[in-house]
C-alpha cells in the first residue's frame, strides 16, 4: 500500500502576478529537501486500515498473438460534467458479491478520503478519460488510480512501485518509462498513463476479459494464465469470480475495490456523498521546453505555487528540468499563457545548475572544498547521507560557474548520469597541537588523510598553520566498506531510505523482488 499525501485544495484561479526575481542557491535548496506533501495521521490511518493493500507487479509483458476486439466509444455530450462522461462509458460487467459489499462499506463510510482523492484526481481525470476513449477502453478504468495510489503521482509503495499507476522500475523500463538522475517517467502524468493503458490494452488482448485483465494487472499475467490452466484442467468456469479462490487476498479484493468506487461514482447520492462538479474540459496543456530551467523559475514564470507545479510535473527529480526536444511541462491553460508571456520578458538565467563528474572516490568534504561550496550544501542538493563517499564516475549536481552561466546540461549526461556512494570507513575525532616543524601536508601524511579534509574539518581558508594551533582530525577506524547507489529515480522524501548491501553496488534503478504488472 502506498502512503497517502494530501495535496492542498485546487482553484482554477489566475494567481496574482508577482515580481519575477532571481532565486538564490539557498532558496533552490527547497527542491532537494523533502517536498512531497505530508499526509496527516488520520489519512495515513485510513489508508492503512483499508480491507486489503495493493500488490505490486513486475514481470515483462507477454506477446499478444490474437488481441480481442475493443468496441470504440465516443462521447458527444460536451455539456455534461466529467462524471456523467465517465458513467456513460462504463463497460466492464458489474461484480456483485460479499467482497464488493465489504469494500462499499469501507469507502462509503470515509467521505473525507473519497473527496480528497477526487480532489487530487480532478487534475488528471479528463486526460485519462480522453485517452481511454481514443482507445475504445471502458471509462471506469479512469478510476483505477483511485485504488492504486489515491491519485497521488508521487506515491511510492513499500516495494518502490511509483507513480499514479504504480509501476516498478523494471516494468517501467519494459514500457519505455525513463528513469534517471533527473526524472522518473513512472511519475509523469502523460507517460505513465500512456504506459498503463498500453499494458491494460495488452492484457485485455491476452484474456479477452476486462476482469481477468485487471486481475493480471495486479497479480501478474503469468499468475492468471496458470490459474486459467488449473480451472480448465478441472473443467471449471474461467472468470474472475470463479477463479478468485485461487488468487491471493489482495487480488481477490482488487476488482471489488474498483467496483465499489465505480458504484459510488455512479450513484453518489445513494451513499450521501456530494461529488464536486468536474468540468468536461482539459485541466492542463503541454508546454515544450528545449532549454534547462530551474523548477522554481518555471513555477514562478507560470505564476503557480510550487505545490501545484509539482503536482502536474512530479517526474522531475532535481531542482533543474533538463531541456531537450522531448521535455514537456504541464500547466493549467491560463498559466501556460502567463508562462510564455513572462518567459519572453525574462532577463536572468533560466537555470542555475550544472553537473560535476567525480574523478576519484572521495569524501563530500574534499569534493565541496574543490568546488568552493559547503559540504552540507552538496549533501542536501544531491541527497547524500553523512559519512558517505562518492564513487569515481558519479555525477553530482552543483551550481553553475560564473564562467558558463548559459551552458545547459548535455543530453548524454541527463540520460545516463548516476550517483553511486559507499559507506566510508568509520572515524574517531582527535585533537592535534601543531608543532614548530609541522605543516598541513606533513600532518595529512602522518594521519593518512587529505589536506582538503584537514582544511574542511578546521575551516581553514589557507594552507598555512601556526605552531601551537589546535586541529581536529578524523582518524580512520577499520571497518567493512559498503557500497550503495542513490536511487536516482526518487525524489528526496522521508520514505526513501538508502539500503546498504555489504560488498555490492546497487544500481540506481535496480529491479525489485516484488511483482507488479504481470
Amino acid at each position: 500500500m502506498v502512503d497517502e499525501h494530501i495535496i492542498p485544495p485546487m482553484k482554477r484561479l489566475r494567481h496574482q502576478t508577482r515580481p519575477l526575481i532571481a532565486f538564490t542557491a539557498s532558496a533552490l535548496l527547497f527542491w532537494a529537501l523533502p517536498n512531497i506533501s505530508h499526509a496527516d495521521s488520520s489519512s495515513l490511518a485510513v489508508l492503512s486500515n483499508a480491507p486489503e493493500a495493493s500488490i505490486s507487479r513486475n514481470t515483462s509483458p507477454s506477446v499478444v498473438s490474437s488481441p480481442a476486439e475493443i468496441t470504440p466509444f465516443v462521447y458527444t455530450n460536451q455539456e455534461a460534467d466529467l462524471w456523467e462522461r465517465i458513467r456513460a462509458g462504463y463497460a466492464i460487467p458489474d461484480l456483485s458479491n460479499k467482497l464488493v459489499d465489504n469494500q462499499l462499506t469501507w469507502y462509503s463510510t470515509r467521505t473525507d478520503y473519497i473527496l480528497r482523492t477526487v480532489q487530487r484526481g480532478s487534475r488528471y481525470l479528463y486526460h485519462v478519460v480522453e485517452e481511454l476513449e481514443k482507445r475504445g477502453m471502458p471509462s471506469e478504468l479512469a478510476l483505477l488510480p483511485f485504488i492504486e495510489s489515491a491519485f497521488n503521482p508521487q506515491a511510492i509503495s513499500t516495494a518502490k512501485a511509483s507513480g499514479m499507476w504504480q509501476f516498478m522500475a523494471a516494468t517501467g523500463k519494459d514500457f519505455n518509462l525513463k528513469q534517471n538522475m533527473f526524472k522518473d517517467d513512472r511519475r509523469g502524468v502523460l507517460d505513465s498513463t500512456d504506459a498503463a493503458l498500453n499494458y491494460l490494452e495488452r492484457l485485455y488482448g491476452m484474456f479477452g476479459d476486462w476482469q481477468l485483465a485487471l486481475a493480471a494487472y495486479n497479480w501478474g499475467e503469468g499468475s492468471v494464465q496458470r490459474a486459467i490452466k488449473k480451472q480448465q484442467a478441472l473443467g471449471l468456469p474461467v472468470d474472475f469470480d470463479s477463479m478468485s479462490a485461487l488468487m491471493p487476498a489482495e487480488t481477490r479484493n482488487y476488482l471489488p475495490k474498483l467496483q465499489a468506487v465505480k458504484n459510488i461514482i455512479g450513484h453518489p447520492e445513494q451513499f450521501n456523498i456530494a461529488l464536486p462538479k468536474l468540468e468536461n474540459q482539459p485541466y492542463f496543456v503541454t508546454v515544450e521546453k528545449t532549454r534547462d530551467i530551474d523548477v522554481r523559475v518555471a513555477a514562478q514564470l507560470a505564476e503557480l505555487p510550487m505545490d501545484e507545479f509539482t503536482a502536474l510535473n512530479p517526474q522531475f527529480n532535481r531542482p533543474v528540468i533538463t531541456g531537450n526536444s522531448d521535455t514537456k511541462i504541464l500547466l493549467p491553460t491560463d498559466n501556460a499563457a502567463l508562462f510564455k508571456e513572462n518567459l519572453s520578458k525574462w532577463q536572468g538565467p533560466l537555470s542555475s545548475w550544472s553537473t560535476y563528474t567525480v574523478a576519484k572516490t572521495e569524501k563530500i568534504e574534499s569534493l565541496a572544498h574543490k568546488l568552493g561550496h559547503k559540504p552540507e550544501f552538496i549533501r542536501e542538493v544531491n541527497m547524500i547521507p553523512a559519512s558517505m563517499l562518492v564513487k569515481a564516475g558519479s555525477t553530482i549536481l552543483v551550481p553553475k560557474s560564473e564562467k558558463a552561466p548559459d551552458q545547459d546540461i548535455s543530453p548524454e549526461i541527463a540520460d545516463k548520469a548516476q550517483l553511486v556512494i559507499e559507506k566510508g570507513i568509520a572515524t574517531r575525532q582527535l585533537h592535534y597541537r601543531v608543532g614548530k616543524k609541522d605543516n598541513l601536508n606533513s600532518i595529512a601524511q602522518r594521519y593518512k588523510v587529505s589536506v582538503a579534509d584537514l582544511k574542511s574539518w578546521n575551516n581553514l581558508k589557507r594552507d598555512n598553520v601556526n605552531a601551537g594551533q589546535n586541529l581536529q582530525i578524523q582518524v580512520p577506524v577499520l571497518a567493512k566498506s559498503r557500497h550503495i547507489t542513490v536511487a536516482s529515480h526518487s525524489k528526496p522524501t522521508h520514505r526513501n531510505k538508502l539500503v546498504a548491501s555489504s560488498g555490492k553496488t546497487l544500481v540506481a534503478n535496480a529491479k525489485s523482488g516484488r511483482k507488479p504488472h504481470g
